[in-house]
């Protein structure tokens, strides 16, 4: 974690030894080493969550959290949530110490209210003692990164037409 002046905090959380459920994960390190990252914005490996991540979610304006959902569309598809309520959660966030949903609650009933938004990645399924992403969701890393980078207000320079 950076330093608590961070206007705004990335969190990727996943289990790498899952395969695709430790998407988060890999778009958290995607953006971490990214050149356009604004200095003011703090990216965290929130590993398989748990309570633990409630220190890490306070203190910034902005939360941009990115997790693996089990949820019947297609590996891969990738969903912009603003969850409030548990109800705006998908169906199945992957498998971790405590759901996402629960910490989200346990953090709004601390009193803060950041403005979140929630990167849901669809994945087939867990696949165990497998650290690689299948085809189809790593392909999706790069443009989860650059739709966090527009989040964070950086536009992608239009192309120089002659």
């Amino acid at each position: 974690m950076g330093t608590s002046t961070a206007r705004a905090r990335v969190i990727g959380i996943g289990n790498l030894l899952l395969g695709d459920e430790g998407v988060g994960v890999h778009v958290a390190r995607f953006l971490a080493d990214h050149p356009r990252r604004p200095g003011d914005v703090d990216v965290v490996d929130g590993g398989t969550g748990g309570f633990g991540l409630l220190a890490m979610m306070q203190g910034c304006g902005n939360l941009i959290l990115v997790d693996a959902t089990i949820d019947g569309r297609p590996p891969g598809t990738v969903r912009r949530i603003r969850p409030r309520y548990s109800r705006d959660f998908p169906p199945s966030l992957a498998a971790h110490d405590i759901g996402l949903k629960d910490l989200l609650d346990a953090f709004y009933l601390l009193g803060e209210v950041p403005d979140v938004v929630l990167y849901a990645v669809s994945i087939g399924g867990i696949q165990p003692m497998r650290t690689d992403l299948s085809p189809d969701v790593a392909v999706r890393v790069p443009d989860i990164a650059a739709r966090i980078l527009v989040d964070l207000g950086w536009r992608q320079p239009r192309p120089v037409t002659s």
